[in-house]
């Protein structure tokens, strides 16, 4: 049975943060150890797809970030070493990324390292025969090395095919390579194949501010120990059938998870209703209005 915690959230704080990621942990009896190993490395995986601020939905609040590694040291060591890790892409570099998203001041403050995965040491391994894009991968240390992985996505709405972003997708920034257009013709493949090689032990949603066509204040944390389940859950909410999500039913398939989840925790409908269509239209109809006011009076489009 594969569990997903949804907590609502409704003050934007630090302590608010470390609450509610705290209270979904609870519900999920997370005991923030993995097969009863010492925990010594933490490796975190946020989404910063990009340069957009957190303010956006489309990347991981810094602030969030933060608050997970103050409850990690809390619940598990003071001493133990965290990463927070992200590669380049083909129209991103993680040194500007880290610097403009407010992550080098963060990891200053918490004493974490952040690490480009796309300049880490890696370990060529072959990877099993089901695999549909990767004969071989380059792993990288960082990440090869955690005792414990954790995932930390946003719910973002995409275009068609891949539909929706959010846990699963979020582990494509682990791939080394930067220039990763190149897998887009076979992207859901290509996103299976990655959570097979490296499987995150948990994911938390960062869903304080989700992205459709408009940012979203959906005030959420949601955490499970099943990437597929948690992606369904998301979908759920942003209006999509999971089951037509392509690497979400692929990854069902292959065993990689449960589409059909049980929730706990708070009302999954009242957070279906704040990321409701007719709501996404109206923020979306009232954007270009104020844009064509402000281009009207200024002389220039925004």
């Amino acid at each position: 049975m594969s569990l997903v915690s949804l907590v609502r959230v409704v003050r934007v704080t630090p302590v608010a943060f470390k609450e509610a990621i705290e209270r979904s942990l609870r519900l999920l009896n997370f005991n923030y150890r993995i097969e009863d190993k010492d925990i010594e490395k933490v490796v975190i995986k946020p989404n910063l797809c990009y340069y957009y601020d957190y303010s956006t939905g489309r990347t991981t609040d810094p602030g969030f970030i933060g608050a997970l590694v103050d409850l990690l040291r809390e619940r598990i060591s003071s001493d133990m070493r965290i990463f927070v890790v992200e590669s380049d892409a083909s129209a991103m570099r993680c040194r500007y990324a880290f610097r403009m998203l407010g992550y080098e001041k963060m990891a200053r403050e918490k004493g974490v390292a952040l690490i480009n995965l796309s300049e880490d040491k890696t370990r060529k391994i072959k990877t099993n025969p089901k695999h549909h894009v990767f004969n071989e991968f380059h792993i990288p240390k960082t990440i090869d090395d955690a005792d414990l992985l954790i995932n930390v996505p946003v719910i973002k709405l995409c275009p068609h095919p891949i539909k929706i972003s959010c846990a699963l997708k979020n582990m494509y920034g682990c791939n080394p390579y930067p220039r990763k257009s190149k897998y887009h013709a076979n992207l859901d493949e290509t996103i299976v194949d990655l959570n097979k090689i490296m499987k995150p032990d948990l994911c938390i949603v960062d869903g304080i501010i989700a992205n459709g066509p408009t940012p979203v204040k959906l005030g959420l944390v949601m955490a499970s120990r099943d990437q597929v389940a948690i992606d369904a859950v998301a979908s759920r909410i942003v209006g999509h059938d999971p089951e037509k999500v392509g690497h979400i039913t692929l990854a069902f398939a292959e065993g990689m998870g449960n589409i059909h989840p049980v929730y706990i925790g708070d009302n999954l409908n009242d957070f279906k209703k704040r990321f409701s269509r007719r709501r996404l239209i109206r923020d979306f109809l009232f954007s270009k209005v104020v844009r064509s006011i402000y281009s009207f009076h200024f002389g220039r489009v925004v």
